[in-house]
């Protein structure tokens, strides 16, 4: 039984690179129930049974080490979290509901990358320095100038790297710019509503020139946190790590209590504004979603 990696998954196909090559598969029908379970996703291990005419059936997935919940990618070791300094500009909170999906995830390396630095304005040194403190790396860089780019390739090598952010941040862009032979199609921003034409229409592993994998996906600006369980939501927040298990009461949402530890590091500084605020209305997503969800059940 041969094994490889799933490279793509598209309209009931999955391509699977193999020590033979790349082998077109369908599943085995105890998969079929569970595809939309995630079953088998890009970034996967899987064995498979080949076929005389040369295709394959995939028998099993292999465990995975991590799953990037959406955009569905198993397997990876690094995400880059790619906005736009301008064009369109950066939303606070999308950028942390990126970062609560990836730390949710279980990705262990989390990049900030910030494309269309030479539409920025404003001071550089200043920006975004909350995620620096907090530990997140920040790349600036400018597919269009040529800017940062050979820092970002460096840390792309070897990695299997899944690029997501919103629609219009210039990711294939940059991603041509860091490696030509990915061609990738790229789009145009709507004058009329400032975001970006979706370009990528399946989450695809592409072989990069400088080693491993990088993961191109369609952009999106909502995330999927259905699953995510509303008590588990500060432990995705680093900078609120060394203040748990010390508020006055427990358990403590940080939203209201008093002597509640994170609501009095972000009140005084210890927190980014932000952040703190990003968190907060993340939680009240959340509530919303359980609380819809249970109209549902009991209709």
């Amino acid at each position: 039984m041969l094994q490889g990696r799933v490279i793509k998954a598209y309209n009931s196909f999955f391509y699977v690179q193999t020590d033979l090559g790349l082998v077109t598969c369908k599943l085995r029908g105890k998969f079929k129930k569970s595809r939309r379970e995630l079953g088998v996703v890009p970034g996967d291990w899987v064995s498979l049974d080949s076929l005389p005419d040369g295709t394959g059936v995939i028998e099993e997935v292999l465990p995975r080490a991590q799953l990037l919940k959406r955009p569905a990618v198993a397997n990876l070791t690094q995400v880059v979290l790619t906005f736009a300094a301008a064009q369109p500009d950066l939303h606070p909170l999308l950028l942390n509901r990126f970062l609560v999906l990836a730390e949710w995830s279980g990705v262990e390396k989390i990049v900030i990358c910030v494309n269309k630095m030479d539409l920025y304005e404003g001071d550089e040194g200043a920006f975004l320095q909350a995620y620096r403190e907090i530990g997140y790396e920040v790349l600036l860089v400018s597919a269009r100038e040529g800017r940062g780019l050979e820092a970002l390739r460096e840390k792309l090598s070897g990695e299997t790297t899944v690029f997501a952010g919103p629609s219009g941040v210039g990711k294939s862009s940059l991603l041509n710019a860091i490696d030509s032979g990915l061609a990738l199609q790229t789009g145009s921003i709507s004058e009329k509503i400032k975001r970006g034409k979706h370009t990528t229409r399946v989450a695809e592993l592409l072989p990069y020139s400088g080693g491993g994998y990088i993961v191109d996906t369609p952009g999106f600006s909502a995330m999927d946190l259905s699953g995510l369980e509303i008590e588990e939501l500060p432990r995705y927040f680093p900078d609120f790590a060394p203040l748990l298990g010390k508020c006055r009461f427990s358990p403590c949402s940080h939203s209201h209590e008093p002597g509640c530890t994170v609501k009095e590091a972000a009140e005084g500084g210890a927190i980014a504004r932000e952040r703190y605020e990003a968190y907060l209305a993340i939680r009240t997503e959340i509530q919303e979603a359980q609380k819809l969800s249970q109209k549902k059940l009991y209709r």
